[in-house]
Parts: structure tokens; sequence; C-alpha cells
């Protein structure tokens, strides 16, 4: 992991166990056009939105109340030159730690680099779903996961 990698993190009220349960209901806070077992370890699971972006991803690492672990087997972007390696054998953390009477979530997409073609647009989303929708989904219960529309505003100029 360089420290060039894109990063987001927060704190809650909620407990680790509770911010592990909410990270791996991924249709609730990211996309509810998601296909496959997103919270067992090995299983693989595919994102798509519209004809912009789908990517296939394993989950490679699940410890309870302490970290998930993806890694992303194949990535399409229309909106770049290079169209399928970018994310391409990346790896998309969260880490989760207990401080004092809060939890912290911190998010790592590892290979997400500033140098990427995508890196705008990607670490738009991922500020927006991450520091938006997951902490809300952790907090309230209810996330923003995309349901086929544009969300942000690098989202909208890409359809």
């Amino acid at each position: 992991m360089s420290n060039q990698d894109f990063t987001r993190s927060f704190t809650v009220d909620q407990t680790p166990e509770q911010v592990f349960a909410a990270i791996n209901n991924v249709r609730g806070w990211w996309s509810e056009d998601i296909e496959g077992a997103t919270d067992k370890l090995d299983a693989a699971f595919s994102y798509r939105y519209k004809d912009v972006h789908r990517c296939t991803i394993k989950v490679v690492e699940l410890v309870p109340g302490k970290r998930v672990v993806w890694h992303v087997l194949d990535n399409y972007f229309s909106f770049t030159e290079d169209k399928t390696t970018e994310w391409t054998d990346t790896k998309i953390r969260f880490e989760i730690s207990r401080m004092d009477d809060k939890t912290e979530v911190h998010f790592t997409h590892e290979g997400l680099l500033p140098g990427n073609e995508c890196y705008e647009a990607c670490s738009e989303g991922w500020t927006m779903y991450i520091n938006g929708s997951l902490r809300d989904l952790i907090a309230t219960g209810k996330g923003q996961p995309n349901v086929g529309e544009a969300r942000t505003e690098a989202e909208r100029t890409l359809e």
C-alpha cells in the first residue's frame, strides 16, 4: 500500500460489529445493481453502473468487527482510454477500529492513484459512497445506494 492510495475515514457511534455488517451490505450503500454474495469469504460479486462502469470483485478477507478486503478481478470503464486496466488487480480495504466510545472506518482503495485516468471521477464517487452513503447506512440504517441514476457531478458528465 503506498501513501498515494485513495483513502477516506470517518467515525460513528455504532459498534465495530454494526459497522462490519453495514460494510457487507453493499446493496445498502453502494449500488442496488450488485449480483452475487458480498458477505462471504471467497465469494465474487459484480457491480454495474449503466454502460459506464462494471467490475467483478472477490471478497478476500473478512474479520468480523475489524476488516473487510476485496480484490478487483476485472474492471471496465467506458470513459477511459484504456478501458480495462484501471482498478483491475487492485484491493479495496475497510479497516474498523474502536476509539474510546466511537468506531473508526478507514477506507483505502490500494492502486487508485492520482495518476490514474479515472482518479477524479473515482475519488469523487468513493468519497460520496464512503463518507456519505456508507456512513449514513451505519448511523441511520439508510444509505443512498446507486439505483441507476447519476449521483455525482462526475457521473453526470459521463452519461
